[in-house]
């Protein structure tokens, strides 16, 4: 992603000299080495299914050859490990190279989040959580995680987000952005409470796990259509989550959308607000605009994110949105689409949006550095 500025609209400040940007990264990839890792984390009673049967996700993903795993090809450790799953590997190449202070992990791996028998979803995510604690949040204290959870099993959800929500560790709950059903849905208010009762954030995250297709009107046929159409689906939620009232019941949730861009939230808004005004009879339970609850509750990820032609066109949108206080930076470490800190965000940038986007938004939406 590049990021840029019309001097008209947003003069750069003046430096005298570069100034050295603090840095959190809101989505970074850890894998696991091999499959037989989760073993040991997991009950008596579903370890032999683990790896007899294995994880069975109703999705499937899939990436250009030339990119195994979708990884960027020097994301491969020397060690003979997977891309994301030699630890030091990834703290030398991303955390220590970029003298990060945090680092988000969302373990995307088959499908933990939507297993088709609910009580093994419910032990495996809880074995990838403790998985991330003792191999990971334990291992360097730069990296946060994201708490795995049964999404379509909200029961066996709020047990993992009560057994973990006080962890230092954790700072959201993992969603993804292909469901059963719209999250706006009763089903899902469990969750919801939980997150709202730990003062989690919610990261919702690009995914092709899902027990839907990934559009409207099904399956691609190729990667690049899977790959841009994955906003129409978050359209979708974030228009459940608002309509059926979920920010009116749980005014403090906080919705981190991840990899799915944002340029589709403009004519989003302005269609929604149209249709509220018109419409309104039909959600008496919305007490305000659509707008001011999506501009309230929701956050969203640098990477990847729609760039115009025109680059002043973006600078314009950002204006339009007030979206200054509501952009993260992330890199999507270790994929193929990797967005380095060095070149993301230009200099050109006001000083004080350039903070913003690269540590100070985040640091708010996940609690960073509250009580340390």
């Amino acid at each position: 992603m590049v990021l840029t500025s019309t001097p008209q609209t947003r003069p750069a400040e003046p430096e005298s000299q570069p100034t050295k940007l603090e840095i959190v990264d809101c989505d970074i990839h850890n894998y696991l080495p091999s499959p037989r890792v989760l073993t040991k984390y997991l009950p008596e009673r579903w370890r032999a299914h683990h790896e007899t049967i294995g994880p069975r996700s109703p999705g499937a993903r899939f990436a250009p050859q030339a990119y195994p795993g979708a990884m960027r090809l020097d994301a491969w450790p020397t060690s003979g490990l997977p891309a994301g799953s030699d630890r030091d590997f990834l703290i030398a190449q991303l955390l220590d190279r970029y003298d990060m202070s945090y680092g988000i992990l969302n373990p995307l791996f088959t499908g933990a989040l939507t297993q088709t028998i609910e009580e093994y979803g419910a032990a495996y995510c809880a074995a990838v959580n403790d998985w991330q604690i003792a191999e990971w949040l334990e291992y360097d204290n730069r990296f946060r995680g994201t708490i795995q959870i049964p999404l379509e099993y909200p029961e066996g959800s709020v047990r993992e987000i009560e057994r973990l929500g006080r962890h230092p560790g954790f700072v959201q709950i993992g969603l993804t952005s292909r469901t059963a059903e719209p999250l706006g849905r009763r089903k899902y208010w469990p969750i919801y409470e939980a997150a709202a009762r730990y003062d989690l954030a919610l990261g919702m995250h690009f995914g092709t796990w899902g027990r839907n297709p990934g559009s409207g009107c099904g399956h691609p046929a190729y990667y690049i259509e899977m790959h841009t159409g994955q906003g129409e689906s978050f359209q979708e939620i974030v228009t459940s989550l608002v309509c059926e009232g979920v920010f009116e019941a749980f005014p403090t949730l906080r919705f981190a959308l991840i990899e799915g861009g944002f340029g589709w939230l403009a004519p989003l808004i302005w269609r929604l607000d149209r249709a509220y005004r018109l419409l309104k009879c039909e959600v008496p339970h919305l007490k305000r605009l659509p707008s001011e609850y999506i501009r309230e509750h929701f956050w969203f990820t640098t990477q990847p994110v729609e760039e115009p032609p025109r680059p002043r066109d973006f600078d314009q949108l950002l204006a339009d949105l007030l979206m200054d206080d509501r952009i993260m930076f992330a890199t999507d470490y270790p994929h193929w689409d990797f967005d380095s800190p060095e070149e993301a965000i230009p200099a050109t940038l006001p000083l004080d949006l350039r903070r913003k986007i690269y540590s100070e938004n985040a640091k708010e939406v996940y609690r960073l550095g509250d009580g340390e």
